[in-house]
């Protein structure tokens, strides 16, 4: 394709950013953006210079590639009209509430030989990818993701509003099956989990802890990774990479091995862009996308086995690899 004509369905608060990243990318024509809230499709599409739609389906045969970021709730029946009409998508994570639905959608784009996309953004952190060139053979891992509580996501529990992009991160830096999860959480202002705390066991031996929460006073998003001669602290909000690096060939006086620091900035990175370029990209290469529609089914699989958990009230670890 020489020129690919896209479309933002569904343009609240993330949408927009969506609709700012299709217009600053060569080859590529915004040709509208769709919302069911008249007033907003009309917002937008003045403010960015392109034509508003109200119906999704309007839109489907003026396109070749969408952005979905429709509410959760929506994302199947929206997803399949796109995928069934031939249109490669990006849509915003999780892919859908459920597993069979998901799959649904994978099967869909497979068949069709469409690309799908999931929004998992924080893989195009620079702070992510610089930190998977370092890690091997981690020990233990932890990730704490901690936001303001505001009324933006709470239509999903926080381990699909937060805690799921460290999931996706831990699962596609471990390339082993998770062999025990424990989970734990409680709801603070919403009738849903509000915080949450898993413990990962994965077949090789390596440890992850995740916490997520939507109440806390800061936002805090770090991962950090301990191995055997290295420390890693990935701030994916900073988007920083602390690395300190054990030198056994140095000593200091007293004979210790001694101490390196190192620290990678990214201040001007946009993780955001990065997605949609890079989505952009598999639509014109047909190449496989960097976060797939397996890779989505992936981390909703386990934040669905994690929200049981908090559910049921788990006690102790169990054993999920016939999950």
């Amino acid at each position: 394709m020489e020129r690919i004509r896209v479309a933002v369905i569904g343009v609240g608060h993330l949408g927009e950013y969506h609709v700012q990243k299709y217009k600053s990318i060569s080859g590529v024509d915004l040709v509208g953006v769709v919302d069911i809230d008249r007033e907003r499709a009309l917002e937008i599409a003045h403010r960015y210079g392109t034509k508003p739609y109200f119906n999704h389906r309007d839109v489907l045969d003026k396109v070749d590639a969408v952005s979905c970021v429709v509410p959760t709730e929506a994302h199947f029946e929206v997803a399949k009209d796109i995928l069934s009409c031939g249109i490669h998508m990006l849509i915003e994570k999780p892919i859908t509430y459920h597993i069979e639905p998901a799959d649904t959608l994978i099967k869909i784009a497979k068949d069709r030989g469409l690309i799908l996309q999931v929004g998992l953004v924080e893989r195009f952190n620079p702070a992510i990818v610089s930190l998977r060139r370092f890690l091997h053979a981690p020990i233990f891992m932890e990730a704490h993701r901690m936001n303001r509580f505001t009324k933006r996501g709470i239509d999903v529990d926080v381990v699909l509003d937060l805690m799921i992009h460290d999931l996706d991160i831990f699962l596609h830096l471990i390339p082993y099956k998770v062999k025990e999860l424990h989970s734990t959480g409680l709801s603070v202002i919403t009738d849903k989990t509000d915080i949450a705390n898993v413990r990962m066991i994965f077949e090789n031996g390596t440890v992850a802890n995740l916490t997520a929460s939507r109440v806390s006073t800061k936002i805090l998003r770090k991962i950090r990774v301990f191995q055997k001669d290295m420390y890693l602290s990935a701030n994916c909000y900073k988007r920083e990479l602390d690395i300190i690096t054990l030198d056994s060939r140095k000593r200091d006086a007293d004979g210790y091995p001694t101490l390196s620091a190192q620290k990678l900035s990214f201040p001007d990175s946009d993780p955001l862009m990065e997605e949609i370029r890079s989505f952009v990209d598999a639509v014109r290469t047909g190449n496989k996308p960097q976060v797939s529609g397996e890779d989505g089914r992936r981390a909703l699989k386990y934040a669905l086995i994690i929200m049981d958990q908090i559910r049921e009230g788990c006690k102790e670890f169990k054993d999920i690899r016939s999950c």
